[in-house]
């Protein structure tokens, strides 16, 4: 059974950070493209990031550039989402991902809530 288990939201303040983890279990991870994306309230989902299978490559949101750090550890089947600065318009509900190739998601976590006060 494929899982994807998100954990590490919480209520931050302006400026602070928080670290996202994303397990994975089920499938063979270290395959596998991971992305993270996000869902404020009242807005649809957009992308974050997203890592390559060995990790090399990595993409992200103009919004996130220079603050936030995707990572992952494939002995660990489990990939990480680095906050930093974190600004009132982060908050939202962060979904992590995985799909076999570069252009699709096969499976979906159930996303861990982010909160940033001002």
């Amino acid at each position: 059974q494929v899982q994807l288990v998100e954990s590490g939201g919480g209520l931050v303040q302006t400026g602070g950070s928080l670290r996202l983890s994303c397990a994975a279990s089920g499938f063979t991870f270290s395959r596998y493209y991971m992305l993270w994306i996000r869902q404020a309230p009242g807005k649809e989902r957009e992308f974050v990031a997203k890592i390559s299978p060995s990790g090399g490559i990595t993409n992200y949101a103009d919004s996130v550039t220079g603050r936030f750090t995707i990572s992952r550890d494939n002995a660990k089947n489990t990939m990480y989402l680095q906050m930093n600065s974190l600004q009132p318009e982060d908050t939202a509900v962060y979904y992590c991902g995985a799909g076999k190739n570069d252009y699709g998601v096969n499976y979906w976590g159930k996303g861990t809530l982010v909160t940033v006060s001002s």
